[in-house]
């Protein structure tokens, strides 16, 4: 077969795209790791390539970024370690043995890498559960963004030791563009053993082209997905378009390249490798903020005259400001924001489940521990998780 392009896909390989400045802008990046860069044929680190990583993650922190790493590689470095067979698929608690025996030998090795550089690494484990439950989900996240704000680089991987399929991710590709998602990222890079999307697979069709640019991932673009080619990877083509779409709903902007070569970041920062970019239409704060608009309230919020000025303004809403709180809703849900007249002045994410909601209600936020028990969050709802009709 002959790989056609269309007049959209032309367009989008002509136009003039800087790769490297695009990724040299990125504030918050997410890069995910294949198990065949980390892992040789033997079942061995390749330590090398891992030092360098680390070289390319100190250099974006030092340019102003916060990044997070996605990583495969354990239950292929378990099964070097317990002798296990280095290909093919294992029974599930051979898997999980493996994944148990080689996440430790990965944290290690993330930890020296990485400490060189006084940069500290932290373990971040997860399954499908932990994201789809919401008080999980928003532990998780709460977790995350603290440790990127207190300098740490957090290593995300599935929870192999605990999660059978029907909790799984199954690949971390699409954990990853979670991941990015969960931390409001607006980068997310996939290291991989394929150095973008072709037109066709480029292993059985001579005329394949790569594609440079994706602003749009249609019917046509998703159907150029292949398999995976790897003896180690999981995830093939497919899934790394699904992570796509996932990502740029967020407004998070995505890369495929090969990683295979020394300090690959650096490569993608200056020209020097081919990849292919997937490009969202909107900022990862903005499709945030379109997305909370968009949902189902549970409750509502009754706010006096200066935090409804405090939210127009773009602040945060404080127990102080609240003057009541209707409805039963859990910590998380969407709830309306109203002022004093009953006029909706937006949706926010509740910090608080309504119970203790009503408790904060009105109080300042040194008073919280001692009425709630515990110490309280600052906010009823941080600006970050709502949508104020005025700033839509």
């Amino acid at each position: 077969m002959v790989a056609q392009l269309t007049d959209a896909q032309t367009a989008a390989r002509e136009e003039p795209f800087d790769a490297g400045a695009f990724f040299r802008m990125g504030k918050r990046v997410v890069v995910k790791i294949g198990s065949a860069l980390l892992v040789d044929q033997t079942g061995g680190l390749r330590s090398d390539w891992l030092r360098g990583l680390a070289a390319d993650v100190a250099a974006l922190r030092e340019g102003g970024a916060q990044v997070a790493l996605v990583s495969s590689g354990s239950i292929a470095l378990g099964r070097g370690i317990l002798g296990l067979p280095k290909r093919g698929a294992l029974p599930l608690e051979k898997a999980q043995a493996a994944a148990a025996v080689g996440q430790i030998g990965l944290a290690r090795a993330y930890a020296e890498a990485l400490a060189p550089y006084g940069l500290v690494a932290a373990q971040v484990l997860l399954t499908l559960d932990d994201t789809h439950d919401r008080r999980r989900y928003l532990n998780g996240r709460s977790t995350m963004k603290t440790l990127l704000a207190l300098g740490a680089v957090p290593i995300v991987n599935e929870n192999d030791t605990v999660a059978t399929d029907e909790i799984r991710y199954g690949d971390n590709d699409r954990l990853a563009a979670q991941a990015a998602l969960t931390l409001e990222a607006d980068r997310l890079i996939l290291l991989s053993d394929v150095d973008g999307l072709y037109t066709a697979n480029p292993n059985l069709d001579p005329t394949a082209q790569r594609l440079p640019v994706v602003r749009e991932i249609t019917p046509e673009i998703a159907a150029m997905a292949g398999d995976p080619v790897s003896g180690f990877s999981k995830g093939g083509m497919k899934t790394k378009v699904m992570a796509a779409q996932t990502a740029l709903q967020g407004g998070c902007a995505m890369a495929i390249l090969k990683g295979d070569m020394e300090r690959p970041l650096l490569a993608l920062a200056e020209n020097r490798t081919p990849c292919t970019w997937f490009l969202p239409m909107h900022t990862p704060q903005s499709a945030r903020k379109r997305w909370i608009s968009g949902l189902k309230t549970e409750g509502a919020f009754i706010v006096d005259a200066g935090a409804a000025r405090a939210l127009k303004r773009g602040g945060s809403l404080l127990p102080a400001g609240v003057k009541e709180v209707r409805g039963a809703f859990g910590r998380g849900a969407p709830v309306a924001i109203h002022d004093e007249a009953g006029a909706q002045l937006g949706v926010a994410l509740a910090a608080y489940d309504s119970l203790e909601a009503a408790k904060a209600a009105g109080r300042q936020s040194d008073e919280l521990e001692s009425i709630l028990g515990h110490p309280g969050r600052t906010e009823i709802s941080h600006r970050d998780d709502m949508a104020i009709w005025s700033e839509s």
